[in-house]
């Protein structure tokens, strides 16, 4: 697959992830959206549940890899891509690396709370990182549900 198809690719799938976080913030939750792709079908689909769930590691990564893992019947998340709309925390870049996904792609960055300032190597070694596919409609969301509270 060439470079072009791959970000053609990348594109349409974190379309999914975008209306993931869309809900999440129409449900007052952190509008932070989650897909899990596994042979061009999705088979996870989730947002942040963190306040529905009094459950602060309810984020939408832990949602997807549960689901994911479920759906696959094993623990490993081998031959599959995450897609995020902002940089998984390191909570999730934690547990992303156990599943051993070998592909996440994330909208925008988490300048605050992102796993590449504080512990760049949580991620599986083989993890292939791509960042920034609809980063400015993934941040705009995320401004404004915080604008909105403060």
């Amino acid at each position: 697959m060439s470079a072009e198809e791959d970000i053609k690719k990348d594109l349409h799938y974190m379309q999914f992830a975008l209306e993931e976080a869309k809900q999440a913030y129409k449900e007052k939750e952190i509008p932070i959206g989650a897909i899990i792709v596994c042979k061009d079908r999705i088979i996870a689909r989730a947002h942040n549940l963190t306040e529905r769930l009094h459950d602060v590691t309810a984020h939408a990564e832990m949602q997807a890899i549960t689901i994911a893992a479920n759906e696959l019947g094993g623990k490993y998340l081998e031959g599959c891509t995450l897609y995020v709309t902002v940089e998984p925390c390191i909570m999730c870049a934690g547990a992303l690396g156990w599943s051993q996904i070998k592909r996440i792609v994330f909208g925008c960055i988490d300048d605050k709370r992102g796993y590449h300032t504080y512990a760049p190597k949580a991620l599986h070694p083989k993890a292939n990182i791509i960042g920034g596919i609809m980063e400015n409609e993934c941040k705009e969301l995320m401004l404004r549900f915080f604008k909105e509270r403060r």
